[in-house]
């Protein structure tokens, strides 16, 4: 094993974060421990998200303000949603599958997960266009 890979993620200060991403961590209360992880799905998930948001209906687009608000949404559900399913998939093991058809197996669930979290956002911002709530809803979480 790597000197790299043993070493504990660097950890990642708040105010290091894009102000979009900050005010997500604030307002969700996201603990200290998920940063580095969340900064790094940020990061990751830039380009992939701003396909899928160019492609939404610019009525759907300005239920927020930026894309930037977009992405710091997407990245945290992705944040979420790919722990939940490393803790629930840590030791699950197929009798047909071998070490390394497993963890393939692993990605390619995880990789579809995350992309459905884009998707779900994306289908909730459409949605609150009528919805008036769920509009003030998005709103909210970057009032100032």
């Amino acid at each position: 094993m790597s000197e790299q890979a043993t070493q504990a993620p660097e950890a990642v200060n708040l105010e290091d974060l894009s102000a979009e991403l900050q005010q997500v961590i604030k307002y969700e209360q996201v603990p200290v421990e998920l940063y580095a992880m969340l900064a790094s799905v940020h990061e990751a998930s830039e380009s992939t998200v701003r396909e899928f948001w160019d492609t939404m209906p610019k009525s759907a687009q300005n239920i927020l303000d930026n894309f930037e608000q977009f992405h710091a949404l997407v990245s945290l559900s992705q944040s979420y949603a790919g722990l939940d399913f490393m803790q629930e998939t840590q030791d699950m093991k197929f009798e047909d599958m071998d070490e390394e058809q497993t963890q393939e197996y692993k990605a390619v669930l995880l990789d579809k997960l995350l992309h459905n979290c884009v998707k779900d956002l994306a289908k909730q911002m459409k949605q609150a266009r009528l919805k008036p709530a769920m509009k003030r809803e998005f709103r909210d979480i970057f009032a100032k």
